[in-house]
This record gives C-alpha cells, structure tokens and sequence, in this order.
C-alpha cells in the first residue's frame, strides 16, 4: 500500500521492515478504529428504528472489518506481501461461507427482519404451520410461544420464506362467526336475535356497524354471516362471547338452531 510507505518517508523511517514504524502505524490504526467504533455507536443509539440486536451486529461486524484492514496494513509496514495475505484471506473467506451456507442464509434473513420490522417481540403471529406471540426476534432464529405454551424456534430462514400473518399490527380486528337456522324461523327473526346478543356483547367496537346477513341457503339451514370489529386485545372475548350469546338469544327467541339432516318420507300405497 503506497499511502502506508508514504506515511513513513514522512516521519523519516523509509523501508517496509522497519518495526518502529510498523508499531507506529499499529497505534494510529489503533486510534482510528477507536474513532469510527465511537461515531458508528453513537450514531446507532440515536436510531431508534434500528433493533438492539442488528445494532451489536453492526457493531461487530464493523470491528472486524477494521481490524482485519489495520492487520493488512501493518502487514504492509513490515514488508510482507499483502496480496497474496488478501488472496489468501479471500480463499479462506470463501471456503467458509459455502461450508455455513445455511447459517449464512440464516443471518442475513436476521438482518432483513431487524431491518424490515414485520413484526416485534410480543406480536401475535402466524408462520406457515406456527401460531403464537413473539419471543426474541435473533439473527439466526426467531422464537415465539405458541397458544397452547410450546416454544418454537424458527430458523429466519424459513421465516423469511413464508408468508407472515400478523395479528397484532392493527389496533382493531374483525370478528367473523357464522350461524344455521332453521328454515321455520324467518330472516327477521334471526337478525333479531343475533343483533340481540351483539347489543348484550362487552368489547364491540363502533368503528363500524354489525354486519349481519344471510349467507347461503343450504339443504336443511339457512347460513347467517355476522361480523363486528373489536380491540385486538379483545378479539377472543369477544368471539367466545358471542358463540355462547348467540344460542342463548336463539333460545329466548324460539329460533332453532339446525343442523344438516335428511327427511325421511314414508309413503303408504
């Protein structure tokens, strides 16, 4: 590196193997990779968009670069030939990345999702067959605790590859449910029952009316959709809530809930 030997003309100690100026160059690569590390870090800390852990990753990865560049150059003071240090490094880098592809793969999808921010510990997610709330989001695994209280450690590879459902990003969250009647009540008749037990329902949010239509006229019932909105938090209260509310309401009513069945027709001659 011709900067490094102009360096030490400068300060009167010419030839690539002299050691004292090799120690010198150490010290100032010393002195800037304190500097960088210290701007890099504060820089990192004032971003409040940027995770904990891709911010200590950042970190490392920034020390070992520089390190690896202060080794190179201090290489270069002593006189040993550098390029074929770089070419082995490159060698060496190489084999290695192909042997940990898989870790490799796994870590720069950590990346993306510290990045990408899909989803932050606490938030209720589904990842293909998985469903539970955010544990720790690393750089090689992302973990959640499923509903039935099972850990799944997930490698971020794979979270990456799928599809993401998050149920806890929007503040509010729809409830669908479907009921059967039976063909004897009238579309009247149910819709005031089901409304009934909607009106008798805690956690209903008014961010938009009660959706209550009929949704299919099958063999032996008549389908009925219902859908309301509620707080995230509230989501299951409010589903449970009004599986039981709706068959009370039905009762009070005299609305019969139905159920697929075949009339049988007997025919004398």
């Amino acid at each position: 590196m011709e900067f490094v030997k102009e360096f030490l003309a400068k300060i009167g100690l010419e030839g690539g193997s002299n050691i004292l100026g090799a120690i010198i160059i150490f010290f100032v690569c010393l002195i800037a990779i304190k500097v960088v590390t210290t701007v890099v870090g504060k820089l990192l800390q004032k971003s409040s968009k940027i995770d904990g852990t891709l911010k200590g990753f950042v970190m490392t990865a920034l020390k070992i670069l520089l390190w690896a560049l202060a080794i190179i150059i201090v290489a270069e003071a002593v006189g040993i030939d550098t390029a074929s240090l770089v070419a082995v490094l490159s060698v060496a880098g190489l084999a290695l990345s192909l042997s940990v592809q898989n870790v490799m793969s796994n870590l720069f999808s950590g990346v993306t999702l510290l990045l990408t921010r899909p989803f932050v510990q606490g938030d209720l997610i589904e990842v293909g067959a998985n469903l539970g709330t955010v544990k720790s989001v690393g750089l090689f695994y992302t973990v959640i605790d499923t509903l039935d209280n099972r850990v799944v450690t997930i490698p971020n590879g794979d979270v990456t590859a799928a599809s993401i459902v998050n149920y806890s990003r929007n503040p509010l969250r729809r409830v669908d449910l479907t009921f059967n009647a039976s063909y004897d009540n009238t579309t009247e008749e149910v819709k005031k029952a089901i409304f009934e037990a909607i009106e008798a329902q805690k956690g209903i949010s008014d961010f938009q009316p009660p959706f209550v239509v009929v949704g299919a006229y099958k063999d032996s019932t008549v389908e009925y959709i219902v859908r309301v909105w509620c707080d995230n938090a509230d989501y299951w209260d409010v589903y449970f809530g009004l599986m039981e509310g709706v068959r009370e309401s039905f009762e009070r009513n005299g609305v019969k809930m139905s159920y697929a069945h075949v009339n049988v027709h007997l025919m004398k001659d």
